[in-house]
């Protein structure tokens, strides 16, 4: 909580210090999030449920407020959300009359982000192309629902239950895009934002008995469409 009123204070500051002069936005925008190929969140789900990375995809979107605050140079604050519920079973384990074990698997984040942009072109071009980064504060959730095999008792009994972890994550994200400007003060954008972000689990993902640590990968791409509004 700390970082992220960090990442607050410091955005508020640069914008109020560059005066009213300067141009103003606000972006809204929607599109859709790519959990990161290589990992599945983390090393249980990998492990046990018979789920891809893919399965993770889903409804990416939000809204941001910018400033120029000098020549060619934006400054943005920004919020946006994601949340996919994935159905999964156990990959190697069955019911004793051989169905499935099932679970719902659901993750929502909500990355407070602030984002520094390059726009390489004057504030009359029609087309504008832009890159950029930034800091994030990625507030999660994830919870599994369902029956589980409680792999503590050596009778493997089914149970039903439900865990859960809320966090947030602090990481860094790079953006690359292009305005199209319909008017002096409407635009359309697109987006591609690469985010990075990890964070070691607690509540009931801490480490267990055995001393494993699960860190939950909450990076990949994502991808939009918007409007941009200049005031």
């Amino acid at each position: 909580m700390r970082r992220a009123s960090l990442i607050l204070t410091v955005a508020s500051l640069i914008l109020a210090g560059t005066g009213s002069a300067l141009a103003q936005g606000l972006d809204l925008r929607i599109g859709a999030f790519f959990p990161r190929g290589n990992q599945t969140l983390f090393q249980d789900v990998r492990d046990l449920y018979a789920v891809q990375t893919s399965d993770f995809n889903g409804v990416y979107g939000g809204a941001e407020y910018n400033q120029v605050v000098a020549p060619n140079v934006e400054v943005g604050i920004s919020l946006d959300g994601y949340a996919q519920t994935v159905d999964s079973f156990y990959r190697d384990y069955t019911r004793p009359d051989g169905s499935e074990i099932r679970q719902q698997l659901h993750l929502q984040m909500l990355p407070l982000g602030v984002t520094v942009r390059i726009l390489p072109t004057s504030k009359r071009a029609s087309f504008v192309p832009y890159i950029g980064g930034g800091v994030d504060a990625v507030f999660y959730q994830y919870e599994e629902r369902g029956d589980f095999i409680d792999f503590y008792d050596p009778d493997l009994p089914i149970v039903s239950d439900a865990f859960r972890d809320s966090s947030a994550a602090f990481g860094a994200h790079a953006v690359a895009g292009i305005r199209v400007y319909l008017n002096r003060d409407f635009a359309i954008v697109g987006e591609g934002r690469y985010q990075w972000a990890k964070k070691d689990m607690g509540e009931d993902f801490a480490p267990n008995q055995s001393g494993l640590v699960n860190t939950i990968d909450l990076s990949g791409p994502s991808f939009t469409v918007g409007l941009h509004v200049r005031f």
